[in-house]
């Protein structure tokens, strides 16, 4: 089964190097999707080794996900993998992300860190809101209570999956991992959660969602729902 990675990348030139080192030799080809950076993001993931697609703009993870796996899909890929770009996963775990589907038990395989991996660094008042979101999710998506990390950016999804994904999905910003929750929880698929590792730096907690970006994520979700 041919796997493809994608990874969304905005400004990233100082950290993009090492992650695609880290990812490129577990997959067969690992796509990186430059979200309209000034920097040097583009030439560094090629020069390690990976396919570079870039927007012109800066449009949001959601949308460098969705064309990220398109261009896996159109590459072939039997199996997606999406990863962060900021190094904070780890890319030891794909392997347990690749398991279910090889072994054809999931369409879907979420990465949790919640499920009994301590996470390093992680401070308190976002694992908080995290729960808070599975909540949010649960009452107000639909989601299964069982999912157990509400903003999960790792995951791996089979050609069924992938192709739902890009056909149901709208959200170009923040709110897309609920949004993809949503979709990719579906009964029609078979989807399951393994433990990951996830990093945490100090570097990565100022680029990443803030506390209050929780209300955005709310209020972008509730627009999709009513228009």
């Amino acid at each position: 089964m041919k796997v493809i990675a994608v990874m969304p990348a905005f400004q990233e030139a100082k950290r993009i190097a090492e992650a695609v080192r880290g990812v490129r030799p577990r997959v067969d080809e690992l796509v990186v999707v430059d979200d309209g950076s000034s920097d040097q993001t583009a030439k560094e993931a090629r020069a390690a080794g990976a396919f570079v697609i870039r927007h012109r703009v800066n449009r949001g993870q959601g949308a460098a996900l969705r064309t990220g796996t398109q261009a896996a899909l159109n590459r072939k890929a039997d199996i997606v993998v999406h990863i962060d770009a900021d190094g904070q996963h780890d890319p030891q775990d794909i392997a347990a992300l690749l398991q279910p589907i090889k072994g054809q038990r999931a369409d879907v395989v979420f990465g949790s860190r919640f499920l009994g991996i301590q996470s390093d660094g992680m401070p308190l008042v976002r694992r908080v809101v995290l729960r808070g979101g599975r909540v949010f999710n649960a009452y107000a998506l639909g989601i299964p209570k069982r999912v157990t990390d509400a903003q999960t950016g790792s995951r791996a999804l089979n050609r069924r999956a992938a192709t739902r994904l890009l056909e149901r999905t709208t959200q170009d910003g923040r709110a897309h991992c609920s949004e993809m929750l949503k979709v990719l929880t579906d009964p029609a698929l078979h989807w399951c959660e393994v433990p990951i590792h996830v990093r945490y730096t100090a570097d990565t907690l100022a680029k990443g969602n803030q506390t209050w970006h929780a209300a955005e994520i709310v209020w972008k979700l509730f627009l999709g729902k009513v228009s």
